[in-house]
């Protein structure tokens, strides 16, 4: 199992070095993969005036200071508008939002860069309907492509996490991540902003790890209510240690022996 964890977007140089740090502290002692991710620009928000971030020039600086000084792989999101070969240049692993997903042009041109790329469903979608998407990227030659779960809507202001659809995706073939912060959002129901209840990632995470997924997505910061973007989402720093060792866990007595739904198809 490996983790992609940091705060939702860059506030501070500060911040990230000492999240990145501390996240990488707690997977060492676990033994599991850690991947440091935060947004140099969040594209996608509620309101006009809400906080985007420091703007790519800076928020490349911060994510090239932070692998060179941690020794930390980097993952960060890329948009329709972005300079992709500019982040490719430092990040690790390219992240494409779900309103993207059906974008073909997008898409192609993201995994044509050959880096891992982690492409999160869209809200509206099945979870089978991924398979065209994993074509469209091994079609310009990645198959190094992570499909990432982060709930689906139905219309009622709250996402919901379909379980089989996390095995379902793991009939493309690729690296299964589930986005367990990103699927207690309850869009535009915070004065303008998107809410949330962070209260519901570590059963969503715990349900997640059962399936089987490869890697959990979540984003977390040291003072939650005080974050800049999505902080009802995410879960406050001191609780990742606690939170992660139940996921290891859990992730070593599913993944020790063979899944019994592969015998019953």
């Amino acid at each position: 199992m490996f983790l992609i964890a940091g705060p939702c977007v860059i506030e501070s140089e500060g911040l990230v070095l000492d999240t990145f740090g501390k996240l990488q502290e707690i997977a060492n002692k676990l033994g599991i993969e850690y991947i440091a991710k935060s947004s140099f620009t969040k594209a996608n928000r509620s309101s006009a005036s809400a906080f985007t971030g420091p703007g790519i020039d800076e928020g490349l600086r911060i994510l090239e200071k932070a692998k060179k000084q941690l020794g930390v792989k980097v993952l960060t999101d890329v948009h329709d508008t972005t300079p992709l070969d500019e982040v490719a240049s430092v990040v690790d692993v390219l992240q494409t939002p779900a309103f993207l997903v059906r974008q073909t042009e997008f898409i192609q041109r993201v995994a044509a860069l050959g880096k891992p790329v982690n492409i999160k469903k869209g809200q509206w979608m099945a979870p089978q309907d991924m398979m065209p998407v994993v074509e469209k990227c091994r079609a310009v030659g990645n198959n190094d492509i992570w499909v990432c779960d982060r709930g689906t809507s139905f219309g009622f202001g709250a996402l919901i996490n379909y379980m089989p659809g996390l095995a379902i995706m793991r009939e493309t073939g690729c690296k299964v991540v589930i986005d367990a912060t990103h699927s207690v959002q309850m869009p535009g129901t915070l004065n303008g902003s998107t809410g949330g209840n962070r209260i519901y990632v570590p059963p969503i995470a715990r349900a997640a790890v059962a399936v089987g997924v490869d890697g959990v997505f979540m984003e977390t910061h040291p003072d939650p209510n005080n974050a800049l973007c999505d902080g009802p989402n995410m879960i406050p720093l001191d609780k990742m240690e606690e939170m992660l060792t139940v996921l290891v866990e859990i992730n070593e007595a599913v993944k020790g022996r063979p899944y019994l739904e592969d015998s019953l198809s």
